[in-house]
């Protein structure tokens, strides 16, 4: 089933293959970089998407030869001229928790994210590529966590919340601090990345995790991915195993178990 979805000026959205979504970023001419117009955009998509089951995985990836250059610097100085650079609070309600609050619908949304990252990914674009449940990366890709390096703070867009989680604090320290480049191979090394794709296989290296989690049910994927999110601020093992069984007894129940058990092992259920 092809879900029908509004077209967008700033990204670009479609069926690839059954069940699997491609998000592509679509402002090449600006390395992809964030701003308003594609803010919305994401979250008219993501609201979609969470509302249909027609699409299970979604690969998200930047259209020419970068991911996503951040934040686009020079619209920011031209909001600066508006009421949202009027005092802390305007900006805090009007511009930060409008770009952050992506990152939290695309940690939110139901299906899993694959980030095929096809260049440099630099401050809200790393963040993005965070933000993903599985990334890969092309040879010459490379992340930036560049917030610093602009007179911010390096805690930007969850980094400081998911990037340790990946990489662990002492990398993580060094990479937030001093705003300095990760290439690819070391992304593969720290575990940022899952893949350095070859030349010219990015998208199919995508693809190959996306097809093995569409070969899942809908649920299972749907509270796995809860689960491994909820569960990275559990209070203890007691509580994540506690949410982990509330899971479980659900899908058992869902009958998507009981079909496949049932004919690996010739037994009806009730």
């Amino acid at each position: 089933m092809t879900m029908s979805l509004p077209t967008f000026e700033t990204l670009s959205f479609k069926e690839i293959e059954p069940r699997i979504g491609l998000v592509t970023l679509n402002r090449p001419d600006r390395l992809n970089a964030l701003n308003e117009r594609m803010l919305d955009a994401f979250d008219e998509l993501l609201r979609n998407l969470d509302r249909d089951d027609a699409i299970r995985v979604l690969i998200l990836t930047g259209a020419g030869r970068g991911f996503c250059a951040g934040a686009d610097l020079k619209e920011v100085a031209l909001r600066a001229q508006t009421e949202a650079f009027a005092d802390p609070e305007a900006f805090l309600g009007l511009v930060q928790e409008k770009y952050s609050g992506l990152i939290s619908k695309l940690r939110g949304v139901r299906q899993p994210i694959v980030a095929a990252v096809n260049g440099a990914a630099a401050g809200g674009g790393m963040a993005l590529a965070l933000a993903a449940d599985i990334r890969v990366c092309t040879p010459e890709a490379y992340f930036v966590a560049s917030f610093i390096n602009i007179g911010l703070s390096g805690g930007e867009m969850g980094s400081s919340f998911l990037l340790p989680r990946m990489v662990g604090l002492s990398k993580a320290s060094d990479i937030l601090l001093t705003g300095r480049k990760v290439s690819a191979a070391e992304a593969e090394k720290i575990g940022l990345v899952s893949e350095v794709a070859p030349p010219g296989k990015l998208l199919e290296a995508a693809l190959s995790y996306a097809r093995m989690m569409t070969a899942k049910t809908t649920g299972g994927l749907k509270f796995t991915k809860r689960v491994l999110e909820q569960n990275l601020t559990s209070s203890s093992l007691e509580a994540a195993m506690n949410l982990e069984n509330r899971n479980q007894a659900i899908m058992i129940f869902s009958g998507e178990f009981q079909k496949v058990i049932g004919a690996f092992s010739k037994i009806s259920f009730p």
